[in-house]
């Protein structure tokens, strides 16, 4: 299965917007541009030919010469983004060549990504049209109404979603396409392949693979990032 990865980089991030001004997925992590760092993952699998980095048109040149520092084997697209997440991964699709069989959309602020979290969600695909990795919820949930607790929230059955999420290239350019003639913004790409019909499995994902979000986040990355230089 020939296999591409689409990263959506475009957010400014806004929670972690510093007096920089510089975006998050173009923020310095343990010495890398934080989007640099999914580039490697995806090029350490073999299955991976190529990659679809999706950012603001005004950070493209900053884009590149982050790039230009790599030795990366996989073929690389740079294209601007949409005005959303869902619309820059709409556009990422459309430098995807056509021969591709699978889609691995993975977000910049997830520094974090092992290359065998990738390989999971594709081999995933031999018997479903999409994959997610995911983490079991271990907390205790709770429902309320003006910080008043209106129910406690059965954990069986959840899910924390993360990315990477693998796709068959058909089903996910179909229900990218459907969404945006219903004008539906989902927020993940995987309750786009839902809503139209697909079969969407998990696959066991990483408590590592954080979302960054806040300073705090920055921080933890960067530590673990540099741990796992050592």
């Amino acid at each position: 299965m020939s296999a591409w990865g689409l990263i959506p980089a475009a957010g400014a991030g806004e929670r972690l917007m510093m007096h920089d001004g510089i975006p998050k997925a173009m923020r310095p992590v343990a010495g890398s541009a934080m989007f640099v760092h999914s580039l490697r993952a995806f090029d350490a699998v073999d299955a991976i030919e190529g990659a679809v980095l999706v950012v603001d048109e005004l950070w493209m040149e900053h884009a590149l010469s982050e790039l230009v520092k790599e030795s990366l084997r996989i073929k690389l697209e740079l294209i601007g983004g949409g005005p959303s997440r869902q619309a820059s991964v709409t556009q990422g699709l459309k430098a995807v060549p056509p021969t591709v069989d699978a889609v691995v959309v993975h977000d910049a602020a997830r520094p974090l990504v092992d290359p065998q979290l990738v390989q999971r969600v594709l081999m995933a695909l031999d018997e479903a049209d999409g994959a997610v990795c995911a983490v079991a919820l271990e907390d205790t949930l709770k429902r309320a109404d003006d910080l008043v607790v209106t129910q406690t929230v059965p954990r069986d059955g959840l899910w924390r979603a993360q990315t990477p999420q693998a796709f068959r290239a058909a089903v996910l350019r179909d229900a990218h396409a459907r969404a945006r003639e219903d004008a539906f913004e989902g927020t993940d790409d995987a309750v786009l392949v839902e809503r139209a019909g697909g079969h969407v499995t998990l696959v066991d994902g990483d408590p590592r693979n954080v979302k960054i979000t806040t300073v705090g986040d920055l921080a933890l990355a960067e530590m673990l990032l540099e741990e796992g230089a050592r």
